[in-house]
């Protein structure tokens, strides 16, 4: 479905390939756009670009688009256009009308005290159960790439351990399975274990998990806490890859696998990385959808 955000003024903060989509996307809609930064690939036409906060006319603005990769503990915005430095502040949100929606992957606490201190709307599209479910295929697709690029086996007929069966681990056991990869679902609820034997996967309850972890070919981890310690490290396939989906510092003792001669990679970020057309299309689908539903 198409809206309609003619005569309505949106600013974009940066992001990447996924936000240039979106871009493309809104200006389509007839959004007035402000866009933080030139960057390759902007049609500037129709677009005002400037090159700080301070630039934005923010005062009339009906949403601001921070990029889904977020900021840093200092609240820089982590990917932007022309590599421009851009810190998210107080002043600017005290500068925003009432009302106004900012979007963001995932928002720092502070974010959020400034966006409840100056009646700002905060979404946090990482958080959305439709961005997160559609954002798990790219990711899962993601995964199975670097798997299949940094081993010299084949997933199938091998050992895919998936950690954690939310969205994104359910949507990636799913994709294994049908590779042909013998697929361990590890959860801790009951419900998720009962999923696991329903779509086929062989169930592993977290507690059972150090006893079958050496059984392991590739393991995939997507719990945001720490799992893969050393006690369980010490346990895996010195053979075995360990790809940690998870957000940053993710599930595992990196250091640790390091010194055991482990493989593993924090892949962060994968639906920008490996699919940043679908995944903008992803967000040019909800986030048009949000504004014209809070005008």
């Amino acid at each position: 479905m198409a809206y309609d955000l003619t005569g309505l003024e949106v600013a974009v903060l940066g992001g990447d390939a996924r936000e240039l989509e979106l871009i493309s996307q809104l200006l389509a809609l007839g959004a007035d756009l402000q866009i933080v930064g030139k960057s390759r690939g902007l049609n500037e036409k129709n677009i005002k670009v400037v090159e700080s906060l301070e630039e934005l006319k923010s005062v009339n603005l009906t949403a601001v688009i921070a990029p889904m990769t977020g900021t840093d503990t200092d609240l820089k915005v982590k990917k932007t256009f022309n590599d421009l430095k851009v810190q998210l502040t107080e002043d600017f949100f005290a500068s925003l009308r009432p009302g106004t929606i900012f979007f963001i992957g995932f928002a720092k606490p502070k974010i959020k005290e400034w966006c409840r201190k100056y009646q700002i709307q905060l979404v946090e599209l990482a958080a959305l159960d439709e961005v997160a479910i559609l954002n798990a295929i790219p990711t899962a697709e993601g995964a199975i790439e670097i798997a299949i690029r940094e081993t010299p086996i084949t997933l199938h007929n091998n050992n895919s351990f998936v950690l954690g069966l939310g969205r994104v681990g359910l949507t990636l056991a799913r994709m294994l399975h049908d590779l042909g990869s013998n697929t361990y679902g590890v959860a801790r609820k009951p419900k998720d274990l009962a999923r696991a034997v329903e779509l086929g996967f062989n169930p592993v309850d977290f507690a059972n998990l150090a006893e079958q972890i050496a059984e392991a070919d590739f393991i995939f981890n997507t719990v945001p806490t720490l799992i893969l310690d050393r006690e369980l490290l010490e346990k895996v396939n010195s053979e075995a890859i360990i790809i940690d989906l998870a957000s940053a510092p993710g599930g595992t003792e990196f250091e640790v696998a390091e010194e055991l001669e482990i493989k593993a990679e924090l892949a962060l970020g994968l639906p920008g990385k490996v699919a940043p057309k679908s995944a903008g299309k992803i967000l040019s689908e909800i986030i048009p959808r949000v504004i014209v539903k809070e005008q």
